[in-house]
């Protein structure tokens, strides 16, 4: 029979292709992995942050964000590049409460202040991987990747005598599959992070009574708490937050603690 209608059936046959095409596209971009830099969604309930769909990846590949949402338990991190004179205070700080830390740290600090960094592992700090020159990591051949991570580790064993901690933390959180399994093949195990805050621009400090606000109202179980100890502003609250997850029932765990289970 004859179709008295052919303008309607081509339409529609249009229509179909157009969702047939949509719909492999959104089908595309979901199933693509993520590849930039790492993030993380607050939550005002002290409850994690959701790991979304496009990171997951990321823990099939020796990565790690957060500890067990049933332990009180917070991984201190800090990425150092420099010294202010507050590294010292930190460590003052972390020492005074039997805190453990572990800190990422680049080769300036390394060269430039060797004693503050012997200091780290002395009092029983994790000294970690964060490379030798801060370089976005998603950009560079594997080969690359291994000279600013083995080069970091070698600088440090000539330096204090000591082996780094196998970890790392890529520069910016900027990562991709590639990066993850060149650091993953060269023995390390990639730290990110379940909480921070705007804390590294020296010369715009935020306020320390609502950053210390802010820090404890998003406090979690198996919080891997990510600082810059170069700020002023946490070098003057770090005292006042140690008091008060101590109080509350937390412990300060070893990253080796988060990476075995």
């Amino acid at each position: 029979m004859k179709n008295k209608f052919p303008h309607i059936q081509i339409f529609l046959s249009g229509i179909l292709f157009l969702c047939l095409i949509s719909m492999s596209c959104i089908m595309a971009v979901s199933a693509k992995e993520f590849s930039g830099g790492w993030y993380f969604k607050k939550t005002e309930d002290h409850t994690q942050p959701p790991l979304d769909a496009p990171l997951a990846y990321t823990r099939d590949l020796d990565s790690y964000f957060c500890g067990s949402p049933e332990e009180r338990v917070i991984y201190l991190t800090f990425d150092a590049g420099y010294e202010t004179g507050n590294i010292a205070k930190i460590l003052d700080t972390l020492k005074a409460h039997h805190a453990q830390g572990a800190f990422f740290v680049l080769s300036h600090l390394i060269e430039d202040n060797t004693d503050l960094v012997k200091r780290m592992a002395a009092e029983g700090h994790l000294v970690c991987n964060h490379t030798m020159h801060h370089k976005d990591m998603t950009i560079l051949s594997p080969e690359a990747i291994g000279q600013e991570l083995c080069g970091l580790a070698k600088l440090y064993s000539e330096k204090t005598g000591c082996d780094m901690a196998p970890f790392y933390r890529p520069p910016e959180g900027k990562f991709n599959r590639q990066s993850l399994e060149t650091v993953r093949s060269l023995g390390y195990k990639t730290i990110f992070w379940s909480y921070a805050y705007c804390d590294w621009d020296n010369k715009k400090q935020p306020d320390p009574e609502k950053s210390a606000e802010r820090i404890l109202a998003h406090t979690h179980n198996g919080m891997v708490l990510l600082l810059h100890p170069t700020s002023d502003t946490n070098a003057a609250i770090l005292d006042r937050l140690l008091t008060a997850w101590e109080e509350q029932g937390y412990r300060f765990g070893s990253l080796y603690e988060l990476t075995e289970k």
